[in-house]
């Protein structure tokens, strides 16, 4: 869903960004109308774009309390699950010049012969299809397949039920909100690793600390991708936001700026009732961690054990999870943590992060493009160019356990 379709209730009393939900009571019609889309699209293959929209606006014209913006959103997140027949090597435009050409030398066309108007239109487009070696039921699927809303329907996924459409549609509004998000700030009693994998995924830059009752508290400012801060770092969020939605004991705060430049909160929880739509979770965060654990499954590493994010570390306000930890059969333990592709900016931080677990056994596994300040307590790091090799890394754990 794009800002187009989002529906927000900026509340200046409460300071407030209230995105648009659907309800079982105040919006029980909805349910009703929920199925009538799935059956619209899944009876529509090869109607075009614009009928099936206007299907859906005759279905909620039947409603007194749906305004425009939330008709956009649903045809929006039924075509989300669509599949639409485009304009395969732009041929249409040439097919369109073909066929009014031709019909051209018959003008006017009538659809009964009237006179000297003897030009039948069903005679001229049979002609046409001849010339062209179709039928004309394929050349009028073609001949506007380059503008969208005449695109044809192909394959409808669909969503799993009615209920499954208006949650969908509840977390899309939420998300939409986000997009104006310049932070968010998540507390959390559970679930901690799972979040910051998310978070990873989505490409937010983070900052953690524990709070006295035993919760963390995240702070997300922005995908480490981009160098300076920017109203972006909202979409980010967005796609956060369904796996924060399949965590456990947790509550949230937005600061959105919205389209005026006035900023609200937006206040989420885990007892909102919204719905998670996140797909399963990868293992690993990067193709370098993936392949440096399939390597070492396969390794000869004699008493080392590799654990992935088994590790969550605090030291005063501070929360560190390692990539790896690495433990042998006396109980050593050695956390392994991998700089890749990151911001000066989130370079600094995890300097001075690194900093405050010096009581910690760190092993450090640095791209070589990066320029990354080794703290001192970390000793030498291991410097690798595209795969970290395990030899290198049980070369550096011999040393250690010397």
């Amino acid at each position: 869903m794009t800002r187009q379709e989002a529906l927000i209730d900026y509340d200046d009393a409460s300071g407030r960004a209230i995105p648009d939900r659907l309800t079982r009571g105040r919006h029980r019609s909805y349910l009703g109308y929920a199925q009538r889309f799935l059956d619209i699209y899944t009876s529509g293959i090869g109607r075009t774009r614009r009928e099936l929209h206007r299907s859906v606006e005759v279905v909620l014209a039947a409603s007194d309390d749906c305004p425009l913006r939330r008709i956009a959103a649903f045809k929006k997140l039924l075509d989300e699950k669509s599949s639409y027949a485009a304009d395969a090597g732009r041929k249409a435009a040439k097919l369109r010049q073909q066929v009014f050409l031709s019909a051209a030398t018959s003008h006017p066309l009538v659809s009964r012969v009237e006179g000297v108007f003897c030009n039948l239109e069903h005679d001229v487009k049979q002609r046409i299809a001849l010339q062209l070696n179709l039928t004309w039921e394929q050349i009028d699927a073609r001949l506007f397949s380059d503008v969208i809303e005449f695109q044809r329907l192909e394959k409808f996924e669909g969503y799993a039920s009615p209920e499954a459409l208006l949650a969908r549609y509840n977390v899309a509004q939420t998300q939409a909100a986000l997009y104006g998000a310049e932070q968010l700030i998540v507390w959390s009693q559970q679930d901690f690793k799972t979040i910051l994998r998310y978070a990873k995924l989505a490409r937010l830059m983070h900052s953690i600390r524990r709070e006295g009752d035993g919760s963390y508290c995240f702070r997300f400012d922005g995908p480490a991708s981009v160098l300076r801060r920017s109203t972006r770092y909202g979409v980010a969020m967005a796609r956060f936001l369904p796996g924060l939605l399949s965590c456990g004991q947790w509550r949230a705060t937005a600061k959105i700026v919205n389209r005026w430049g006035k900023r609200y909160r937006l206040e989420l929880s885990c007892d909102d009732g919204l719905k998670s739509t996140a797909a399963e979770i990868a293992e690993f965060d990067s193709d370098i961690e993936a392949e440096f654990a399939a390597a070492w499954e396969i390794a000869d590493c004699g008493a080392w054990k590799l654990e992935r994010e088994s590790e969550m570390l605090h030291a005063g306000q501070s929360v560190f999870t390692p990539d790896f930890t690495l433990v042998n059969d006396k109980g050593h333990r050695v956390l392994l943590e991998i700089i890749g592709y990151w911001t000066p900016e989130y370079l600094k931080y995890k300097t001075q992060q690194l900093e405050k677990f010096q009581q910690h056994d760190i092993l450090l596994a640095v791209l070589e493009q990066t320029h990354f300040e080794v703290p001192s307590h970390c000793g030498e790091p291991i410097v690798f160019k595209r795969q970290l090799k395990t030899e290198d890394v049980l070369a550096r754990l011999r040393d250690r356990s010397e």
